[in-house]
């Protein structure tokens, strides 16, 4: 007779048994806590509890399968260099939440998860449920995007994304994360791995035909040409496979955007005329760049404290009336944060991710195959919108360096 004092033992363990044998479930569990958590809203520590859950459960399920901590020494270095730097200035200044926040989104978050992401998606089935919250997260986005962009504000969930008083660009589809940059930058890099991993056809055609939409809804330049650019070099790779569903994709992509286009009459045609045009935004972005390059070349190689950097850009952009300052470029970001040394790491890392491309094991699985060969695609969609905002969005980061984890699973363990 079992004694209720075991069994309820046993209830209270069976999460940690669920975890440890599906840890891939755990995975897509914290990404989406990621997708939810914007910056300086509720649950703040939510998303720092479920990145402590994963460490955990991985941690665990690698001592108990006697498993090694991945090492790829060429991105592995770099990233911890990186977060060395990051970690040693915020420890110089005050206790400051929003300060450690941005570190780990920028550094840690995805320090870990390029790792945790190697001894996680080993086989077909766990690269399943990666492809389930591809599919989920992709729909999801579209929906909000489309949604806003049609005036249907009513439909839109979470109710914070409305909240004109929190983030950045209320007035277009920013989604959950607040900023219209990030929003398109996560439904190009999401549409594209839902054409690798998905195997229902006509699911990854109806996503594809919404997705134009959506990007167009962002009413931001630089996601529009990384969308396009994308589009085009995958349509011209489809071509030579499928030439049919290709020459399809594409008529079809381009109705759907006609039909938008003229859908609002000259009311949307007018506003996207001015978006195309306008000016007043390059302009402060312009002058950020040049008080932050001038910021740069006072502290080439130590960089700026973090309690004065963003004080001191502001002084510097006195006629500017700016809500907040930001530098609004990532590769000056680092160059101003930790000078030279920043960038140089950052460039390595993306060198070997690059690399990537080029590993091909023998008896690789076709979906992982198929990965490698729009990689170069997804790293250039996230490195060229990198040159219009700061990639402190650990959704954007984290999906990034998970895909680079699966492509860096070792040939012995890969199914």
């Amino acid at each position: 007779m079992s004694s209720p004092l075991w069994d309820a033992a046993g209830l209270a363990i069976r999460p940690l048994h669920l975890a440890l044998s599906k840890p891939s479930l755990l995975y897509v569990a914290a990404m989406t806590i990621f997708l939810f958590r914007p910056p300086g809203l509720f649950s703040f520590f939510a998303d720092r509890i479920a990145l402590a859950a994963l460490c955990l459960v991985v941690g665990l399920r690698a001592l108990a399968l006697h498993e090694r901590i991945p090492f790829v020494p060429g991105i592995t270095l770099p990233m911890i260099g990186l977060a060395a730097l990051a970690v040693a200035r915020a420890l110089r200044e005050p206790f400051d939440a929003q300060l450690w926040s941005i570190v780990a989104s920028k550094f840690l978050v995805p320090l870990v998860l390029f790792h945790a992401a190697i001894l996680v998606f080993r086989g077909h089935g766990e690269r399943r449920y990666f492809e389930f919250f591809v599919a989920l997260s992709l729909g999801y986005l579209i929906f909000v995007s489309i949604a806003f962009f049609s005036g249907a504000q009513s439909l839109i969930y979470p109710r914070f994304i409305l909240d004109e008083g929190l983030g950045f660009h209320p007035d277009r589809a920013r989604g959950p994360f607040l900023q219209a940059v990030a929003n398109g930058v996560s439904l190009n890099i999401l549409g594209i791995l839902l054409l690798v991993f998905s195997q229902r056809k006509k699911l990854v055609w109806l996503f594809w035909l919404a997705l134009p939409l959506a990007i167009l809804a962002t009413l931001t330049r630089a996601v529009w040409i990384a969308f396009a650019a994308s589009g085009m070099v995958l349509g011209f790779r489809m071509i030579r496979r499928r030439p049919p569903t290709a020459a399809v994709l594409v008529v079809l992509a381009g109705l759907v955007g006609g039909i938008a286009l003229h859908a609002g009459g000259h009311s949307l045609h007018d506003m996207l005329s001015d978006r195309t045009s306008e000016r007043g935004p390059v302009d402060a972005r312009m002058a950020v760049y040049e008080a932050g390059w001038a910021m740069f070349q006072e502290h080439p190689f130590a960089g700026w404290p973090a309690g004065c950097m963003y004080s001191e850009l502001a002084r510097r952009m006195a006629g500017y009336h700016l809500r907040i300052y930001y530098v609004h470029n990532t590769y000056l970001a680092l160059l101003v944060e930790f000078g030279l040394p920043g960038l140089t790491l950052y460039g390595i890392v993306f060198f070997n991710l690059f690399r990537l491309a080029r590993r091909s094991p023998p008896n690789e699985s076709s979906t992982i195959a198929k990965l490698r060969t729009v990689w170069p695609v997804l790293l250039c969609v996230y490195l060229f919108n990198a040159f219009f905002v700061d990639m402190a969005y650990q959704f954007v980061i984290g999906l990034l360096f998970t895909v680079a984890g699966m492509l860096c699973v070792p040939e012995e363990a890969a199914a």
